[in-house]
């Protein structure tokens, strides 16, 4: 149960002053629904209200609270007039501008002959000072309020500064005192404060510098931050390794047969990921590991050796991938093998006919099926196995952590292996996963070619569309990919509907047109055609991202190169060079650039290495952005900054590990403090690992 003491912080944001219904559903949407939520909302900014100069020595575009009597109001006749208010002391006038103002309003909170204190940005219009809008206007006994040091807050649209200020200082009033989970040495070395405290100083800062991700008070609350996720992975793998595991064991059998199939020899990093995969499935303790591996790298073949492994052991394996595309992709490539090895192969998607899916059902819960390669069709509730030893997952970020377990559930302790052509930089993998084992595949297959990466400015689209000419004369084919489907009012970029008009009045019969929106069957049966060669360019939106195998491709055009991230641009990239032929990568942008658009296509013309281009994402946008954490399956960090805090996060993991090796139960003094500190970030599915235990 959640301790007693963390209930004020568990209730809505409608019950702090001030935030009602209306405004209750734009805190939500800003922060979240919970007063929890609005603590982790820390300022941006700060705005100094102690400036508090008269009149006369008021200087255009500074922030000052000025002490004045109100002399008249000017009520304009036409609504479409500002209302002006005209107040002095003794060194001058300054004029309140309002626009829509309404008169029993500014009377009220302006009454002529009285003294008020206002506080605002400084204009000065035609040698008059004045003030639109001003941000505070007090009677002078609540002076002091104002001249302070003002934090200011991220706004979603239809909120202002003032009522979310209000609720947020309420918010941390309201929070208790928490026992300490930190441990006192780390926390003594750091000269850190309380929780409490930290939490009251972040969020009354008292100058730019108290922004910092390094400032004390924000160090602390994101290390507590990155210390409950790091507990919550490390108690979930505890749990894991010591829930008894298939001990699977192969003979080589069938793997023999596969290899003696393939054209080319394992690379060494292939040989090393299957040997790590085999050795983890023949301990009684269940595996978890991550095979990394850039585009083209050969994952699918080191998947479905480990699928065989479950095979010679007489059990069955599975492999789930995000889109139809990439399943039916997955399947193509291991059917041959799986034909050539004897072994009998399924392809599950949500699109079979009934006839077939009650086949693929029936010969997976006997246990005549040996492997399937589907969609989260998977996971629904009518699949049933004889025995499923290795649970397969492909492109790791699209799908949530409850898909994954879903899919593991279906037998007793399955393996499980995770691919994914993102490379992960280790700070990321570290809060993603703790320390899960991870597999890299580091080379390109053989014979693979370098990419020639270049940079064109927009302006010269014309010579591009020419050279794809030449490329298409030659029997070649080409990728072209737009930023947007269909034509937008808002943002003036090349949509993918447009562009594919005008490639196919230039090149008549020969282009197709990809993206999202399209049916299943349209999008396979134009992918169909362009890798069969009936069509030489397609058009797409960023839906080819992921898998799409075509190695006759040999030109990537890509427009407003700008617009995209290094990782997405460097995944586009990786659908050619996939076969013998010389590829290219054009990234067409839009000038002017700025200072990180420029450095991020730099590095793209520097390198291929994805492992590289990842750890530069991170730096150039930070986490939270580099794989769109709430779709991504990380953790969604809202007060730790992993560019900011690497040695934090490696701090908590540390932490995490003594803690599990000491009271792997969370029984002592601090282990209490640590299940306090668990549900406070919302990991209890962590502590319910404990119960469950």
């Amino acid at each position: 149960m959640r301790p007693q003491s963390l209930t004020p912080l568990f209730a809505q944001t409608t019950s702090l002053p001030g935030i009602g219904p209306r405004l209750g559903k734009l805190v939500e949407k800003l922060a979240g629904p919970l007063v929890v939520d609005l603590l982790w909302h820390l300022p941006f900014a700060v705005v100094d209200r102690r400036h508090a100069p008269e009149v006369a020595h008021a200087k255009a575009g500074e922030i000052a609270t000025i002490t004045v009597t109100v002399e008249e109001h000017l009520v304009p006749r036409n609504p479409r007039q500002p209302y002006r208010v005209w107040c002095s002391d003794e060194t001058g006038r300054l004029c309140l501008t309002y626009f829509n103002g309404r008169e029993d309003y500014l009377k009220k909170l302006l009454p002529p002959g009285e003294v008020r204190v206002v506080s605002g940005k400084v204009e000065i219009y035609q040698g008059e000072v004045q003030m639109t809008h001003p941000d505070h206007v007090v009677p002078p006994d609540q002076r002091e309020q104002i001249l302070r040091v003002e934090p200011v807050y991220g706004l979603t649209a239809g909120l202002t500064q003032r009522p979310v200020q209000k609720a947020i200082a309420t918010a941390v009033e309201r929070s208790p005192e928490l026992p300490e989970w930190q441990d006192a040495a780390f926390r003594k070395r750091n000269k850190w404060d309380g929780w409490h405290a930290a939490l009251a100083r972040a969020h009354a800062p008292d100058e730019e510098t108290d922004l910092s991700p390094m400032h004390p008070a924000r160090a602390r609350l994101a290390f507590d931050e990155l210390l409950a996720s790091q507990l919550a992975i490390a108690l979930v793998r505890h749990h894991n390794r010591t829930v008894a595991g298939h001990v699977t064991k192969g003979d080589g059998r069938v793997r023999t047969k596969v290899l003696k199939n393939l054209p080319f020899e394992l690379t060494p990093s292939q040989k090393a990921a299957v040997g790590e995969i085999e050795a983890d499935m023949a301990k009684p303790e269940r595996m978890i590991r991550l095979l990394q591996g850039d585009v083209g790298s050969g994952k699918t073949l080191v998947a479905l050796l480990a699928m065989l492994i479950g095979v010679e052991a007489g059990a069955q394996a599975a492999l789930m991938a995000p889109t139809e595309i990439l399943a039916r992709q997955h399947h193509a490539t291991i059917a041959p093998l799986a034909e050539a090895a004897g072994v009998r192969l399924a392809l599950l998607t949500g699109r079979d006919g009934q006839k077939q899916k009650k086949e693929t059902l029936q010969g997976l819960a006997d246990g005549s099926i040996h492997l399937v390669v589907g969609t989260h069709a998977l996971v629904q509730e009518e699949v049933e196995f004889a025995d499923l030893a290795l649970a397969v997952v492909d492109e790791q970020h699209r799908f949530g952590v409850h898909q994954r377990m879903a899919l593991s559930s279906k037998g007793h302790a399955v393996d499980l292996l995770v691919m994914t052509a993102t490379p992960i930089p280790r700070t990321l993998m570290l809060a993603a996963y703790g320390d899960l084992d991870v597999s890299k595949l580091t080379e390109k297959p053989a014979g693979r070619q370098p990419i020639d990466t270049r940079t064109i400015p927009l302006e010269r689209i014309g010579e591009v569309a020419d050279a794809v000419g030449r490329q298409i004369a030659g029997g070649g084919r080409v990728y072209w990919v737009c930023p947007l489907i269909e034509e937008s009012e808002d943002i003036d970029l090349a949509n993918a509907e447009e562009r594919f008009r005008l490639l196919s009045a230039h090149f008549p019969g020969k282009v197709g047109l990809l993206h999202g929106r399209l049916k299943g069957a349209e999008r396979e049966a134009t992918m169909a055609a362009f890798a069969e060669g009936r069509l030489s360019i397609l058009v797409a939106t960023t839906v080819i991202e992921v898998g799409v195998d075509v190695p006759a491709a040999t030109v990537m055009v890509i427009e407003h190169a700008e617009r995209f991230g290094l990782a997405q641009l460097h995944q586009l990239r990786g659908r050619v060079g996939r076969g013998a032929a010389k590829s290219a990568c054009l990234l067409l942008y839009a000038q002017p650039l700025g200072e990180t658009a420029k450095a991020r296509l730099a590095i793209m013309r520097e390198t291929e290495d994805g492992f590289r281009i990842a750890e530069e994402d991170l730096r150039l946008r930070g986490a939270g952005e580099l794989l769109g954490t709430r779709q991504s399956g990380l953790p969604d960090m809202r007060l730790a900054d992993l560019a900011a805090h690497a040695e934090l996060l490696q701090a908590a993991r540390d932490d995490a590990r003594l803690v599990i090796e000491r009271d792997p139960d969370l029984q002592s003094e601090r282990g209490a403090a640590l299940r306090a500190l668990l549900y406070l970030f919302r990991r209890d599915d962590a502590v319910r690992t404990l119960r469950a235990g």
